[in-house]
């Protein structure tokens, strides 16, 4: 309630398209008015809608709302907000006309200086407990890992399951960035055999590199919409890569016993998630477990 007004806002026209509604009236019980007060106009900002209208200590009005961006899930945004005759326009209201559309640079909002900062991404785990970037798959259970079993690693604990995209002990992270690339080291000498620890990227469709413990050591797979392709047989601690480029096409390696990139055909297109984005993250399947002595982050080359 605002200035003897209420006001609801109201998400409008669907994820991908949509746009930000606020209706006003009166009277709590209505009749209510409406208004578009923000959407997409000539700017790249598909659907900016579904977020808060907040107010700030300075007399500041913003808000914040998510744009859908496939596979990199929801990216968020903020909106300098102007109350025009009674209605919070948003964006660049173009001269005070409605709706707004996003703006894509804007000076901050006048706060408190504070400490610039970044999401965490890459991890060493040299920490008691995994840091707030990951995510599993499904409702965490408490022996599905351990970072006190080898301290500087991660322990995964295998148990066994049908199909990757089924498993819920998957430990994951939100793609970082546009285009990125993520390197790990997995020790898969606690693994049984028929054991399978790796990097893997996941949406509707998954696809991984993993190692697959044998009777003779271990072996390179790579997993990719239900395929199953046998690279060679390595050595039981190997590093291994994704790379993703603009787009979330997945290109997937490993490194020989020199420390040479061998990359693993074909390619593969990472696809969005049920309302979420696609996910880079570790996978320990079958009997035993497996180690991870880092998980990276770094620029694609």
């Amino acid at each position: 309630k605002r200035d003897g007004w209420y006001y609801i806002l109201a998400p409008a026209g669907g994820v991908t398209e949509g746009w930000q509604t606020v209706l006003r009236s009166r009277n709590i019980f209505g009749p209510y008015e409406d208004k578009v007060v923000l959407h997409q106009g000539n700017t790249a900002v598909n659907g900016p809608h579904q977020g808060a209208l907040v107010d700030t200590p300075a007399g500041e009005w913003w808000f914040v709302h998510f744009q859908d961006a496939g596979v990199y899930g929801r990216v968020v945004h903020l909106q300098p907000v102007e109350w025009r005759d009674g209605w919070p326009l948003m964006g660049d209201i173009n001269g005070g006309m409605a709706p707004g559309q996003p703006v894509l640079r804007h000076r901050k909002p006048n706060l408190a200086t504070a400490r610039m900062a970044a999401p965490a991404t890459s991890d060493e785990f040299s920490s008691s407990r995994l840091g707030l970037q990951w995510q599993w798959h499904a409702n965490h259970q408490g022996d599905w890992h351990s970072l006190s079993a080898r301290p500087g690693w991660l322990r995964l604990f295998a148990f066994p399951q049908p199909a990757l995209d089924r498993t819920p002990h998957l430990l994951l992270q939100k793609f970082p960035a546009r285009q990125f690339t993520v390197d790990t080291c997995v020790d898969l000498a606690g693994g049984k055999v028929g054991a399978e620890a790796g990097l893997t990227i996941v949406g509707r469709v998954c696809a991984a590199i993993a190692l697959r413990r044998t009777e003779f050591g271990a072996e390179v797979i790579y997993r990719k919409a239900g395929e199953q392709i046998l690279m060679e047989c390595r050595a039981a601690v190997r590093s291994l890569r994704v790379s993703v480029s603009a787009g979330g096409l997945c290109e997937f390696a490993y490194a020989d016993a020199t420390g040479k990139w061998i990359g693993v055909p074909p390619s593969f297109q990472a696809e969005a998630g049920v309302w979420i984005g696609a996910k880079a993250g570790l996978f320990a399947l079958g009997h035993g477990h497996a180690d991870f002595d880092y998980f990276r982050f770094g620029a694609l080359s």
